[in-house]
């Protein structure tokens, strides 16, 4: 056999499968338009609606052929233990629609396997279902012996959708790597559970409708779902027995070997953390290219799992800080020419990364101070395997680390019970959805598929006009197809042609009216439940509404100019975003409607108001220039060289539609928009803030939406104004003055009650002592901030001593005596004298100060001299 690349295998496949009259189609997205499936796992799911005969293809094509991305994570313990495991990969397919079948698809898949690949027809065998007679002829017929074709039961070579639905036999073929792979039975043949026989093309012949009696009905069309896995191939053809070993994924090994400096193939455990990584790294860079963010549930929960191990396992071979971005650059340089997305998205990806890995190193943190935690308060020997787990699901603690730690304090883990919480979330995933892309069919059906495959998509004319005479196609009422609904009653209705825009996008779906002569309908919603059908919530005002009726359906021209305008503002402010903040801003989601927009984005920090008044600034001189909006349909190929910007995570057709607004604004997209940027009138920022890890929101107003904000915060400022009695230019001025006030007397309202609430008053009023001349007097130490607290602490005394009295208090701040004499004027007026006081016994503390009979106080140098000051005072009121 001769060596071929990765690369090699990929282009000679897909030339292999055009040159026969298949149709080559790029790779769909990670995340499925099929709601049931959590990403997409298998070729054929892009092209369930051929399947479903829901879209034909056009002459002259008999079919596809696509190589697609995969990401499956059902098992991610075993990624990594085996060579063959892998969370991302690649499937080669090809998929006929009713016109090839068996013969055909056996006869290029031998000829592709031989001729163009050259595999040694000896090493090949092959597997078809026990009672598929036909295949195994055509095997026969093609030149496979007896002993190379095995049978394989139901639960092997049969493919089903569900218990009924779509079903058929499959045929599987075989690379024999030789005895020294194998288990050494004599019995040994393809499905044995050893490696001996590697599985690396997989054909499902789809010919039968599966009953709910057990049945096989013949199917009107036979199609062909067939399944090449490349890294298999490449590691058939390269001839090593590993898919880590292979061209692509034994570089990313490399990329591991030189940021820790171990050496792959020489310590078990390193060599499969090295694999796990170089696994992972390729999920987590095309994830992200497909609109995947870290989260705790759904796609993000599984993108930030991938991300978390493959951090933890680089921590155990000694990487450490940002080091993710060394592996997404070397598959960039590897794949992003078959892939683009994951070079357009570049930016992105690191700073996604990095924000990820500074917030797991904190995570990791909170697990060990968990582990600590767990660990102190253990009773006996052995950690629970549910907490083990705890910190595997929570923390992305590997067991063994935990085991480690646990090992040193003399403490063993409960493995059983981790594999048995292991085992159960298992399970959990499988039921939540996790679920390989043959399960999917079975949940495919209802109402509007059934319209979908009998009137076909929806014709929308709304880009050209906002009224039209179209004709009632179908009318649903509670999930039911019915002829007619009556006046009050709601309902769903079909139309040949509409022009109401469905709900997508993010912008709103279109209201509006239908009139059938006598009947008036009110049209409350439309929406799009199946992908071009468009359907439309209505109540029927007057008269009645009938499947076959002539009506003249009319969108509210208003509403839908508000949200016009809302739309193309939000493209401008998706421009303005990248041109303030980077090109890792990616749009994350949106709201459009008429009375205002919401616009989500990736970024890793909160925005500066300097940013966001930059922002507003760059889309309103756009908004203001009077730009004309051009709007025209093209190739998605021409629109990705011409660098027109595509919705992050979006799925696209081969012809695409490109709202232009100048050159600051290029985007793909299908919704409704201005003629000139100047029908927006001005942009305006309400509010920005955060939605998620590494996602923010920015809401904003446009037109009058935008001017009804700002003569409502105008009218907030002058009501602001009138009640401060400022002109409303000061109010920021004379807020800021009063915020201080305010603040300054909080302080020190604090602190009085901080003194009334403690132990210092009555340790003081327990000091009372009866002057002479029949007055009360406290003489003695107290605690001390500063002098404001010693005032302070006299106008509590003086209303709890319970007669006019006075009080000569000392203490310390900052190692310097601070002296206070108070007396109230009743207590003057019997002699007492605070200024004669202070200046008594300011020489006792090597300081001074003065003040009024009534009040003084005095600072001094000597602390020491507190218990003499005091003294003094005694003697002269006592």
């Amino acid at each position: 056999m001769q060596y071929m690349t990765t690369a090699e295998i990929r282009e000679k496949y897909l030339a292999y499968f055009q040159e026969k009259g298949c149709k080559l189609v790029p790779s769909s997205s990670l995340i499925p338009d099929d709601p049931s499936l959590l990403l997409t796992s298998a070729g054929m799911v892009q092209f369930k609606p051929y399947f479903l005969q829901q879209k034909q293809l056009e002459a002259p094509y008999i079919g596809t052929t696509s190589v697609q991305k995969c990401v499956r994570t059902n098992d991610i313990d075993i990624i990594g233990t085996t060579g063959r495991h892998l969370s991302f990969f690649e499937m080669l397919g090809n998929f006929s629609f009713g016109e090839y079948f068996k013969e055909e698809m056996c006869a290029w898949a031998y000829d592709f396997s031989v001729n163009v690949l050259g595999l040694p027809p000896e090493r090949l065998y092959f597997t078809v279902f026990e009672d598929d007679d036909e295949t195994i002829e055509i095997w026969k017929n093609l030149g496979v012996p007896d002993d190379h074709i095995s049978r394989l039961g139901e639960d092997d070579n049969f493919w089903r959708a569900g218990p009924t639905g779509p079903c058929g036999p499959c045929s599987e073929i075989y690379f024999d790597q030789g005895p020294d792979f194998g288990c050494g039975s004599p019995d040994c043949a393809p499905g044995c559970d050893c490696d001996r026989f590697l599985e690396f093309w997989n054909c499902v012949f789809t010919q039968y409708d599966g009953q709910e009696d057990g049945t096989l009905a013949p199917l009107p069309k036979k199609n062909i779902d067939t399944g090449m896995g490349l890294e298999r191939m490449a590691a058939i053809m390269q001839g090593v027995q590993s898919n880590y070993e292979t061209d692509v994924l034994r570089s990313l090994v490399a990329v591991g070997e030189r940021l820790s400096g171990r050496t792959y193939g020489e310590d078990a455990e390193v060599d499969l953390a090295l694999r796990i990584i170089a696994d992972h790294s390729r999920s987590v860079t095309f994830m992200i290219a497909d609109g995947i963010l870290p989260g705790n549930e759904g796609r993000g929960y599984v993108l930030r799992r991938l991300l978390r191990r493959a951090i933890m396992k680089a921590q155990l071979i000694g990487i450490e800080g940002h080091f993710l971005n060394e592996y997404v650059d070397e598959i960039v340089r590897l794949m992003g020419d078959v892939y683009p997305e994951i070079v357009e998205n570049r930016e992105l990806e690191r700073g996604l990364i990095m924000a990820e890995e500074d917030r797991f190193g904190a995570t990791l943190r909170q697990g060990q101070a968990y582990l600590e935690e767990a660990l102190g308060k253990l009773a006996g020997d052995t950690l629970s395997g549910e907490e083990a787990f705890t910190l595997h699901d929570t923390y992305g603690f590997p067991v063994e680390v935990t085991q480690e730690i646990a090992e040193g304090r003399g403490v063993k883990v409960d493995m059983e019970g981790f594999e048995r919480s292991m085992a159960a979330q298992r399970e959990r995933a499988r039921a939540a959805g996790a679920k390989d892309a043959e399960a999917a069919w079975s949940t495919y059906g209802g109402v509007y598929a059934d319209l979908l495959r009998e009137l076909g998509p929806t014709a929308f004319i709304g880009y050209d006009a906002t009224a039209a005479e179209t004709r009632v196609v179908a009318l649903v009422r509670d999930g039911e197809r019915v002829d007619g609904l009556a006046a009050g009653e709601t309902g769903e209705a079909l139309l040949a042609a509409t022009p109401f825009y469905a709900e997508m996008g993010g912008e709103v779906g279109d209201t509006g009216l239908m009139e059938n002569g006598a009947g008036r309908v009110a049209v409350l919603d439309t929406r799009a439940p199946e992908a071009g059908l468009f359907v439309h919530a209505v109540r029927v005002d007057e008269g009645a509404l009938a499947v076959g009726d002539t009506v003249v359906a009319r969108v509210d021209a208003n509403r839908r100019a508000a949200i016009e305008r809302n739309h193309t503002a939000t493209h401008i402010l998706h421009a303005a975003l990248r041109r303030v903040l980077g090109d890792h801003v990616k749009q994350a989601g949106s709201y459009v409607g008429p009375d205002r927009l919401r616009f989500d984005f990736t970024h890793f920090e909160a925005c500066t108001a300097e940013q966001l008044a930059e922002v507003e600034r760059e889309a309103n001189d756009h908004i203001m220039a009077a730009v004309p909006t051009t709007i025209y349909e093209t190739s998605l190929e021409e629109a990705r060289a011409a660098g027109i910007t595509g919705l992050f995570g979006e799925k696209y057709g081969e012809v695409v539609r490109v709202v232009e607004a100048g050159e600051a604004s290029r985007e793909l997209c299908g919704g409704c928009h201005v003629g000139n940027t100047a029908e927006i009138g001005f942009l305006k920022i309400t509010s920005e803030s955060s939605v998620g890890a590494n996602v923010r929101r920015i809401e904003a107003v446009t037109s009058f939406g935008a001017l009804a904000y700002v003569n409502k915060v105008e009218a907030e400022l002058k009501e602001t104004a009138a009640i401060l009695r400022v002109p409303p230019f000061d109010v920021s001025e004379r807020v800021a003055a009063d915020q201080k006030v305010l603040k300054d007397f909080r302080t020190k309202a604090k602190r009085a009650k901080e003194m009334v609430g403690g132990d210092v008053f009555n340790e003081l009023l327990a000091q009372v002592q009866m002057a002479p001349a029949g007055y009360p007097v406290i003489i003695a130490r107290t605690e001390v901030r500063d002098g404001g607290q010693l005032r302070n602490l006299w106008d509590v005394l003086k209303s709890r001593m319970g007669a006019p009295g006075a009080i000569v208090v000392a203490g310390v701040k900052d190692g310097k005596p601070l002296l206070l004499a108070a007396g109230t004027d009743e207590a003057v007026a019997a002699g007492f004298d605070a200024g004669a006081l202070i200046k008594a016994m300011g020489p006792a503390v090597q300081g001074g100060g003065g003040g009024k009979p009534t009040m003084a106080q005095a600072g001094g140098k000597n602390a020491e001299g507190i218990d003499d000051a005091l003294e003094i005072a005694r003697n002269m009121v006592l």
